[in-house]
């Protein structure tokens, strides 16, 4: 999967492990900022039917190649697309110059040979789900060949040895259908979405602090949405990093913003992570959870994301600086109606 900041890659077996304390397989769980959609792929793999939803267009169609697409539907098919994409001739067009020439995230040879694929796959007019699976493969594929420090707010002064490489294609993950019923991906606003969830539990993980997403990831939201945007500044960034805001971006917003996803959401179980670096600390959020019921709360020390071990750099790529700490604490809070068990989350 792609490099994420906020990934839930070295926590996944502590957050697994409180599902698993809380809900037995086959249950239905929501995650609700599905990201990446990490948690929810490792989720269906244990044989929970699973809704993941998130408002960015990039991470809906991993969790629609992740989550709702189930590969003894459309395993065979994914390779003959991938196979058509691989012998597709490179050309460069609008990525190639917005993000390896304009910015130089990728080297134009691989911008070549994204233009080509993603060209190639919008004459295709496939299902949803195949789509998802091939931009999933050629957005993974990208991000291998990459020359940042892990988000695309800066590049690097010389090409990273992996983005000398050339680009390949490689199948996603894909998981075979859950027996209990069929696994969904939305796109959706948080708050709007939560009084729609239907689910034994519902999992949060939402922004904490000011970093944007989609201001860390514009470039796989412009090459799912292919719209082809004006861009801004030495980033290159779609012009609508500047109005797309989240409430949960801003230390005014988030605690409103979450407080009404809590209290809208019908689900008698709830788990959140949370971050001690956020805007708000474990004691508020023991208060919004407790009038849901029974709170735990795991505690788990993590080196903080590559991006902060590496330093500071201005957009063009220089050092301007020293991160001050390089370890975090990841909160997860556990709210059920009554205590639980929680040793395989510890």
């Amino acid at each position: 999967m792609i490099k994420y900041i906020g990934s839930k890659r070295a926590l996944l077996g502590h957050v697994t492990g409180a599902v698993r304390d809380v809900l037995p397989a086959g249950g239905r769980v929501c995650d609700l900022f599905s990201g990446t959609a990490r948690v929810g792929h490792a989720m269906k793999a244990q044989g929970y039917r699973v809704w993941s939803n998130d408002h960015n267009a990039y991470a809906h169609t991993l969790a629609t190649a992740y989550v709702q697409a189930d590969r003894d539907i459309w395993l065979e098919r994914a390779e003959a697309v991938l196979a058509e994409l691989r012998q597709v001739r490179p050309q460069a067009g609008w990525f190639t110059k917005a993000f390896c020439e304009d910015a130089r995230y990728f080297h134009p040879d691989n911008g070549a040979r994204i233009d080509a694929m993603r060209d190639r796959i919008e004459t295709l007019a496939l299902e949803p789900e195949l789509e998802a699976i091939a931009l999933v493969s050629l957005m993974e594929a990208a991000d291998r060949v990459d020359s940042t420090a892990g988000v695309q707010m800066a590049y690097m002064k010389t090409w990273a040895a992996r983005a000398l490489k050339p680009l390949e294609l490689r199948l996603p993950e894909l998981l075979p259908g859950v027996t209990t019923g069929p696994c969904v991906a939305t796109q959706g606003d948080a708050v709007d979405m939560a009084a729609q969830v239907e689910a034994d539990l519902v999992y949060l993980d939402p922004p904490y602090n000011q970093h944007s997403y989609l201001g860390n990831y514009h470039c796989w939201e412009s090459l799912v949405l292919w719209d082809k945007p004006e861009t801004y500044g030495i980033a290159n960034k779609r012009v609508d990093v500047r109005t797309r805001k989240s409430a949960f971006n801003s230390r005014r917003g988030i605690g409103p913003a979450l407080q009404s996803v809590i209290d809208r959401l019908k689900a008698p179980n709830l788990i959140v992570s949370f971050n001690d670096e956020g805007y708000l600390d474990r004691e508020t959020l023991v208060q919004m959870l407790g009038a849901r019921g029974h709170v735990q709360v795991v505690e788990i020390a993590r080196p903080r994301y590559v991006g902060a071990r590496i330093g500071i750099h201005n957009p063009k790529g220089e050092k301007v600086g020293a991160v001050g700490r390089l370890r975090n604490v990841e909160y997860l809070f556990v709210v059920t109606d009554r205590p639980v068990d929680l040793a395989a989350a510890a």
